[in-house]
């Protein structure tokens, strides 16, 4: 211990370079300016000018079989949504009964969701589960937030069960691989993630809604649309207007609207212009309300909704409201950009964004994350629109009248692909190959569906980031880190692995949880080297940790995605996120120790 401790003391000049890159990469991150694939590319460059990545293997992690994984499990998922089989599942495990109890609710919203997020991409579990989500809401009467929290949980907690539930354990499984010469298989992750998982569950259906802040959980369910909060959202004055001539604050009075942010007359945009303004034919207000005032302003004084082709609802039009997903093409592009009436034949209405206070133009604005936009259009296209711009959807979908033939393929070829990774008849990549290329040909979903499937910028992360983490190990920086947590944990090497699981946990809060995993591994093989134990429970706890994305909107893709339906603020999560921290460590910690010993 005494040779660790002085080993740890001093760095070498590639160990210093190395860690500055880290540390680099994680401020950026919390900087959140920059996207995390654009980040993990800039600290690959940053580490081959170093010197501590040659350049001739600086592009070497895009070939790394954990990349062409998480791409074909990506891919397959979008197969088993795409045909039907993944609604099929969802209207057969969530019968009426959602109706009943609110711990009933969450229970069964929770054990559905964990069974397709162990098979799954997370994001698509929960883009299929959050329209039941809010239909439960509204038919049970409870509060939207109560719901979709643990909802976003139990996806999490479901990813952990299985090798495909979430890229950190393909990206842990192919670590140990070369560290051992065997990885993970299937279903190595099950006896641990299943425990955690059910009492996850259970805590966040019984006590964790209860952790919610009352001001989120006293929000009524939706009615019509979702009351989600206020839209910004722009209507313009006509000369046969009732407002044309009245003053800013009679408008007001008379309509009871949220609140007025700015006022456009002509090229000058006037923010938060004086009650005593008189408004005129052609003025354009820019608002804040809900959806239902909208339409009660848009009625009674006879104004135009900007985005709104004629009638705010004419023949075979509809209104659906849809969330910014991360990592979408709507995110960080502003309404303009989108061109949606060009590309789409839809309008834009609205735009909520909860627990901000917006005066922008809604044309100008710079969509986030968890936005929520009210769109107008063709209900035939809305559908395929919201789609195509990475949006979700907060409205429940139909099957399809064509889905047997499909759901028959996709099923029996994802449980093929399944089985063969799990016999050891093919190595995981190969098998989700031979999937993905039957669903191309028996047409369950296309080729350009398949490409869109994938979601690009964790592809270019784990690529990126692939040959960072080797350089943890190479250089030695991962033995060092390693030393420093055995020398904190003392003599105890139950201590050791604590400390592992804890670690993971605090970082995958800030730092997407794929690259947390990279880091960690090469730290937690140097915590069992320096041990002289087992690495195994090292790298599960690795695993555990990684999915332990609780205490932040930013820790997981999920989180942010319900900000906006829930009404959440980004200090909400903590609450209930810390108290499950603390009960997956200790259901975690025991079960690691008997099922994967010291």
């Amino acid at each position: 211990m005494r040779r660790a401790r002085q080993r740890s003391e001093t760095l070498t000049h590639d160990q210093i370079l190395c860690a500055a890159i880290l540390v680099g990469v994680l401020a950026l991150l919390l900087w959140g300016r920059i996207r995390y694939d654009v980040v993990a590319l800039i600290a690959l460059l940053a580490a081959v000018a170093a010197g501590i990545v040659a350049p001739s293997r600086a592009f070497s992690g895009f070939g790394h079989p954990a990349v062409v994984t998480v791409a074909l499990v990506l891919v397959l998922s979008c197969g088993l949504e795409r045909s039907g089989a993944a609604d099929l599942l969802v209207h057969r495990l969530l019968p009426e009964r959602l109706q009943a109890s609110r711990t009933m609710v969450l229970v069964t919203l929770g054990a559905v969701a964990a069974l397709l997020s162990a098979f799954m991409n997370n994001v698509g579990a929960l883009a299929l589960l959050m329209p039941a989500a809010m239909r439960a809401s509204e038919r049970s009467g409870v509060a939207p937030a109560a719901l979709l929290m643990p909802l976003s949980f139990a996806t999490l907690l479901g990813g952990m069960t299985t090798l495909i539930g979430t890229p950190p354990n393909i990206v842990i499984a192919r670590f140990r691989q070369e560290v051992t010469g065997q990885a993970f298989a299937m279903f190595d992750f099950a006896p641990v993630g299943l425990a955690v998982a059910g009492i996850g569950i259970l805590f966040v259906a019984v006590l964790g809604w209860r952790l919610i802040p009352a001001a989120r959980r006293a929000l009524r369910p939706h009615v019509d649309l979702m009351d989600v909060g206020p839209y910004l959202a722009e209507v313009r004055v006509t000369e046969r207007s009732k407002a044309a001539g009245k003053l800013l604050q009679e408008v007001e009075d008379a309509t009871e609207v949220g609140e007025i942010t700015a006022l456009i007359r002509g090229d000058m945009m006037v923010p938060r212009p004086s009650p005593w303004e008189r408004l005129a034919a052609g003025d354009v207000l820019v608002l804040r309300a809900d959806p239902n005032d909208l339409s009660k302003l848009v009625r009674e004084l006879g104004l135009e909704l900007r985005g709104a082709p004629g009638a705010a609802r004419g023949a075979g039009q509809a209104m659906a409201e849809a969330v910014v997903v991360r990592g979408g093409l709507a995110e960080e592009l502003t309404p303009r950009e989108l061109r949606l009436r060009s590309r789409f034949g839809i309008s834009l209405l609205g735009i909520s964004r909860r627990g901000q206070s917006v005066h922008a133009r809604m044309r100008s604005m710079r969509l986030a994350a968890g936005d929520i936009l009210l769109l107008q259009g063709d209900e035939q296209r809305l559908p395929e629109a919201i789609a195509a711009i990475g949006c979700l959807p907060l409205a429940a979908r139909s099957i399809g009248i064509a889905a047997p033939r499909r759901i028959g393929v996709a099923v029996l070829a994802f449980l093929a692909a399944i089985a063969a990774t799990s016999f050891g008849v093919m190595e995981p990549e190969i098998a989700f190959a031979a999937a993905a290329l039957a669903y191309l040909a028996f047409g369950v979903i296309s080729l350009r569906s398949a490409y869109e499937s994938i979601e690009w910028p964790v592809v270019v992360l784990l690529g990126a980031m692939i040959p960072i983490g080797l350089a943890v190990e190479s250089t030695g920086l991962g033995a060092a880190l390693a030393d420093h947590l055995v020398g904190l944990a003392g003599p105890w090497r139950v201590g050791a692995l604590v400390a592992v699981l804890l670690v993971t946990m605090a970082l995958t809060d800030v730092v997407n949880n794929t690259a947390t995993a990279i880091v960690m591994a090469p730290v937690a093989v140097g915590v069992a080297k320096t041990l002289a134990v087992s690495p195994d429970p090292f790298l599960m706890a690795v695993a555990i940790g990684a999915s332990c994305a609780f205490n932040t909107p930013i820790g997981h893709q999920n989180n942010a995605l319900i900000m906006g339906p829930g009404g959440y603020q980004a200090g909400d999560f903590w609450r209930m996120g810390l108290p499950l921290d603390l009960i997956v460590v200790a259901v975690a910690v025991p079960l690691i120790l008997v099922v994967w010993p010291l």
